[in-house]
């Protein structure tokens, strides 16, 4: 498991990120993201989206699930902040989506923790408003090292 903590001064910075991780992405890949409301979790979903050619990204607060397949692979969004337990994601099918190899992205995942895939790339926000960011990215699998070091070369850790 590697990590590494970025102090992210603005939104520019932010949606750097977000691109700099979409470079690395991969069929199957899981991006679990935690953080309060106005962290910045659909800001930096936006800018990883929009590195991989989607560009209508709405937080899916409450369709829990927005699809994304247009692009080479496709890309699930997922927003945990309704749900209440592991059950309600699994009914809504979640073992599918984890099954069709596309990227899934999921915000809000401290509501369904117990979910969530063994290997995933975990990014932990917190700070809200004009407040600067602080980001710590987790690679809970050697796959996942990649993005902890572009992110790494690219910042140096601050920014």
């Amino acid at each position: 498991m590697k990590a590494l903590h970025l102090n992210l001064m603005d939104e520019a910075a932010t949606e750097t990120l977000g691109k700099t991780l979409a470079q690395r992405l991969f069929p199957g890949a899981f991006v679990a993201m935690f953080g309060g409301l106005g962290a910045g979790k659909t800001t930096l979903v936006k800018a990883l989206a929009g590195a991989l050619g989607i560009h209508d990204i709405m937080s899916p607060t409450f369709t829990i699930v927005r699809e994304h397949t247009d692009g080479e692979t496709a890309l699930f969004h997922f927003d945990a902040y309704r749900l209440e337990s592991e059950e309600e994601l699994y009914a809504i099918g979640f073992e599918d989506y984890l099954a069709r190899n596309g990227v899934i992205v999921m915000e809000w995942c401290e509501n369904v923790s117990y979910a969530l895939p063994e290997e995933r790339l975990e990014i932990h926000i917190s700070g809200s408003g004009c407040d600067a960011r602080e980001v710590e990215l987790v690679s809970t699998a050697p796959k996942y090292d990649a993005f902890i070091a572009a992110a790494e070369r690219l910042f140096g850790g601050k920014i």
